[in-house]
């Protein structure tokens, strides 16, 4: 009995190196949350309930636990990159199927779907054309990819004010160089 401890023991040991090994090598990986493994004991028990005496025989792997804690924050050079500050999860649409993701990294498709790297697109609720949003269902959004018509913008009216910018600037000449300086 005492070789079958110590080889579970091991086991457990290997598991637990290769969850800690997949922390690491997802360290810098979007949206990743590392894992913790969970272990428990084994008791030795004969079928009819004789022979258990609560000494254990060695120790198992039950569960490999995600850690949802939060994250940093830090600004990309996207402006379709997202976070979740705390708990919650983006919803994908995967062909019909939806997926959960914590990685915020989406960009634009052909049709103006904002998906991820592979292709699922991201799910919420729409608005009107005011702004409101409509919590009814979700669906797939979608911004629009065509030029938006131009709108006309109010005439200034004759009682506003004109202001008038005047720049005071005096030039140096230096061998070839012009060089403009305040005034």
């Amino acid at each position: 009995m005492a070789f079958q401890q110590g080889l579970s023991g091991l086991n457990a040991t290997t598991k637990s190196l290769s969850v800690i090994g997949n922390n690491i090598a997802n360290a810098n990986t979007y949206g990743n949350k590392a894992a913790r493994a969970e272990f428990a004991d084994v008791y030795a028990n004969a079928m009819n309930g004789s022979g258990s005496n609560g000494i254990g025989i060695g120790v198992n792997l039950t569960a490999v636990v995600q850690q949802f804690s939060q994250g940093n924050i830090s600004t990309t050079e996207s402006n379709l990159d997202l976070a979740i500050n705390g708990g919650g999860f983006f919803q994908l649409d995967n062909n019909g199927t939806t997926n959960y993701s914590r990685n915020g990294q989406f960009q634009l498709n052909k049709d103006g779907f904002i998906v991820n790297s592979g292709g699922n697109k991201l799910l919420g609720y729409a608005a009107s054309a005011s702004g409101v949003v409509i919590p009814s269902t979700v669906q797939a959004l979608q911004l629009p990819t065509a030029g938006i018509a131009p709108q006309a913008t109010a005439r200034p009216s004759a009682d506003r004010a004109t202001a008038k910018i005047t720049c005071g600037c005096t030039s140096v000449r230096r061998s070839s160089e012009w060089r403009l300086s305040g005034g």
